[in-house]
């Protein structure tokens, strides 16, 4: 029996390959459990309508993600923080500060801070080139630069 899979199926395939199975473990266990259903012709129809729009989403999310980075290249961002006579801050430079010192610019859109890849907060004073993920094939870099603050 020809099914299409709603759900990837370890044994069996990906979402939205059409497999073939013996009809009792179709009627069975996959149409019931929800993870398949008949590979019709309507069906196979809508399910090649559903892969050209994800085709077409992921073509356009790809060239949004390239166009918000030609806005976020080059930038440079400045913090001003209390430190020791060491070096170390005081506190520490945390992705959502990156986030938030972005989304402060000329940006046309929201920086959310998920994006900003930090292994771990910045926790000394220089310079430090930041990843941005804007999409899984786009990341750009963003120079942060760390300074002592004036004391008071």
């Amino acid at each position: 029996m020809k099914l299409i899979l709603r759900k990837t199926v370890e044994t069996l395939g990906g979402q939205g390959d059409i497999i073939d199975v013996k009809p009792g473990y179709a009627r069975n266990y996959l149409i019931p459990q929800g993870l398949a259903y008949k590979a019709s012709d309507a069906n196979l129809k809508s399910l090649e309508d559903e892969r050209e729009r994800a085709e077409e989403k992921a073509k356009h999310d790809y060239l949004e993600a390239r166009r918000r980075a030609a806005q976020i290249e080059g930038t440079s961002l400045a913090f001003h923080v209390r430190a020791g006579e060491d070096g170390k801050l005081f506190g520490s430079v945390t992705n959502v500060d990156i986030a938030d010192q972005l989304n402060q610019g000329e940006l046309d859109f929201e920086v959310d801070r998920r994006v900003v890849i930090l292994e771990e907060p910045l926790k000394l004073l220089g310079t430090f080139n930041v990843p941005v993920r804007l999409h899984s094939q786009v990341e750009v870099e963003v120079t942060v630069l760390v300074e002592r603050g004036v004391e008071e």
